[in-house]
């Protein structure tokens, strides 16, 4: 599919957004340093990230204004986001925190893109030592949850892109090779159906699938393996990551089971989507089928996490997080089990809330694929 460009509006709405989230958390504003935040507010990326400050300034009552090296000006003027800011540049040689100071209320309080150098929080401390400065993560944890249609039309085609990088991995043979052998193959597909990137690709087979961030190893895959395979990328700058389990030949009853059971909790889980319910009750709904089952200390992870410009970012699913699902929220819904040192089993979709619920972004089947 074709995506739309995000135009200069977009950007200048989400600033808006930013501001006013930010009043109503009690800060003055926001400091926003290359990254995701970056990307989302201005559609500006630098070539590389290195130890010349770049940074923008948002606030209230103030227009937008970033500093950057004067050696990036041009670059960062052809970003889509950059022409509702104003620019202030710096050469080497020159104080760039004395500079950046002067876009700060001095006795303001800024949430800090947590992306932020050390180096560069700490020297424009020591030059404006006034304001104060927090976690964007601990202060707006929601500042990019809530993607609107675009975003997740995006987010829908990396879905699809990677479904069907999953339909073709499952015809390859599996028995016989190596992880890591596996995982470049699905790489490429992912690549082949429009990745930018390929962030990750697990393929734990075996006793390997018991641990949930497994390594490719060397490990050949032997017939009676359940393998679990978990990938995701970038696709138009937006994310993908799905995780299916698939079994070498025939499974075992225990096999069975135990697949069935993480199926049932996802299911559940799934279920559970409806704005205003708590994030943390996405991940009670799928903990409650596993341990009714009794397999509860074998689920060792939350149950999702948010996806967007990153694979991995807030809202959380997890117990403990109390803020609501709201329409455009997009996360996985990955239960798991793990018997160390045996198999694991996890079944993993992007979903996101909609009016009165929510919808799976990936649509390949939740049934055990028997692969050779």
């Amino acid at each position: 599919m074709t995506v739309r460009r995000f135009t200069p509006k977009d950007f200048t709405q989400r600033m808006e957004r930013a501001v006013a989230q930010a009043a109503d958390a009690g800060l003055d504003g926001l400091l926003v340093t290359p990254g995701p935040d970056l990307v989302y507010f201005t559609g500006y990326q630098p070539t590389a990230i290195t130890e010349r400050i770049t940074m923008l300034v948002l606030g209230a009552g103030r227009d937008p204004a970033m500093i950057v090296p004067a050696l990036e000006r041009g670059d960062a003027e052809l970003a889509d986001g950059v022409t509702a800011v104003s620019l202030t540049d710096w050469a080497d040689g020159s104080d760039p925190y004395t500079r950046a100071a002067r876009l700060l209320d001095p006795n303001g309080r800024y949430a800090v893109s947590d992306s932020a150098w050390a180096m560069h929080l700490l020297a424009l401390q020591e030059a404006l030592p006034g304001p104060g400065y927090t976690s964007m993560t601990s202060t707006l944890p929601m500042l990019r949850a809530v993607k609107d249609d675009e975003e997740i039309d995006r987010l829908a085609a990396a879905a699809a892109a990677a479904d069907a990088a999953y339909e073709q991995i499952v015809g390859v043979r599996f028995a016989g090779r190596q992880e890591r052998e596996i995982g470049a193959d699905l790489a490429g597909f992912l690549r082949e159906h429009g990745h930018d990137t390929v962030d990750f690709t697990i393929v734990g087979s075996g006793p390997n699938g018991a641990n949930p961030h497994s390594e490719m190893t060397g490990r050949t895959v032997r017939e009676g393996d359940m393998v679990v395979l978990d990938f995701g990328g970038l696709r138009d700058g937006y994310g993908s990551d799905t995780t299916r389990t698939v079994h070498v030949g025939p499974p075992d009853d225990e096999e069975r089971k135990v697949f069935e059971i993480v199926r049932r909790a996802q299911q559940a889980a799934f279920e559970a989507v409806r704005p205003g319910v708590a994030c943390q009750e996405i991940d009670r709904a799928a903990r409650k089928v596993i341990g009714d089952a009794g397999y509860g200390e074998y689920f060792i992870h939350r149950t999702g996490h948010g996806i967007g410009l990153t694979t991995h970012e807030p809202p959380y699913m997890v117990e403990g997080e109390t803020h609501t699902l709201v329409p455009g929220m997009c996360f996985s819904i990955e239960p798991g089990i793990y018997l160390p040192g045996r198999f694991g089993v996890r079944i993993e979709d992007i979903v996101t809330v909609t009016a009165d619920g929510g919808r799976r972004l990936n649509g390949t089947s939740h049934e055990m694929h028997i692969v050779s």
